[in-house]
């Protein structure tokens, strides 16, 4: 196999950018000694308490921070190598609903467990970074392209997709059991399993675009419903009034001229339909 970097897909190019940005700003406010505007990033990070007193948009924000350069490096570098390819076979829309619901479900386990006191954890520890968002992309991987070879980095040698998920996973369980020092591994184990549920359930299209469709299926449907029932009335209108009109299956107004617009040579002029 040869060795090539995949592209920089849409999502995943943003993601890397934003995620980047942030990390640069914070380092930039507490190298120029601006611990008040530096602080403020602690607002964004995950505190189970805080969440339970009304900060839930820490569900999400806490995945944009990242405590030292080795932390944003590598996991930016995994979104760009599994995002790239989940993104380009899955679209943009799955793979984003698949990367927040990677870390969301993360810190709802960190959550979960920090208050039923469950290895260590308290309310009150802080979680930062996109793990749990990455182990979900990893899982993805596993399970829809189980059979792909990886270089195995910084060994020299190639691996199966669902072997090295299997690695990690075992990585992050035993990390989970030892308490994991200063490395979240519960958000970790949290984004496997809600991101393993997410590719089980909707391995093909994104829930929210099936919802958008099935949507606007019933809103067609209604629309459609309301010309017919608009043109039997104006049918019985007519009638009273001596005269007759014609409507079509699809309510559309059949009128004198229709006999002109069917030509000998088979040409039909078809009903219009919304």
């Amino acid at each position: 196999m040869p060795i090539s970097f995949p592209p920089f897909t849409k999502a995943v190019k943003w993601l890397i950018i934003l995620n980047t940005v942030i990390f640069v700003l914070q380092r930039f406010l507490e190298a120029v000694r601006l611990p008040q505007l530096a602080g403020l990033f602690d607002y964004l990070a995950l505190v189970p308490v805080a969440v339970l007193h009304g900060h839930v948009y820490q569900l999400v924000t806490y995945a944009f921070l990242h405590t030292g350069l080795g932390h944003i490096f590598f996991n930016m570098l995994t979104l760009w190598f599994l995002g790239s390819l989940l993104e380009s076979d899955r679209g943009t829309r799955w793979f984003l609903q698949l990367y927040f619901v990677g870390a969301v479900g993360a810190a709802l386990t960190t959550i979960a467990l920090s208050y039923a006191g469950f290895l260590r954890l308290t309310p009150y520890t802080a979680t930062e970074g996109a793990s749990g968002a990455i182990f979900a992309l990893l899982i993805g991987i596993a399970v829809l392209m189980g059979e792909m070879e990886f270089w195995m980095f910084p060994l020299p040698f190639q691996i199966k997709a669902k072997w090295m998920a299997a690695i990690w996973i075992i990585i992050a369980l035993l990390g989970s059991i030892s308490g994991g020092g200063s490395i979240a591994y519960v958000a970790h184990l949290g984004g496997i399993f809600f991101g393993y549920a997410f590719v089980k359930m909707f391995p093909h299209r994104a829930p929210v675009g099936r919802a958008s469709e099935k949507y606007y299926g019933v809103r067609n449907w209604y629309y459609r419903w309301k010309r017919k029932r608009a043109a039997r009335k104006f049918e019985v209108y007519m009638r009273k009034h001596d005269r007759t009109v014609y409507f079509d299956e699809y309510g559309n107004y059949i009128g004198p001229e229709k006999d002109k617009d069917d030509k000998g040579n088979g040409e039909h002029r078809g009903p219009w339909i919304n």
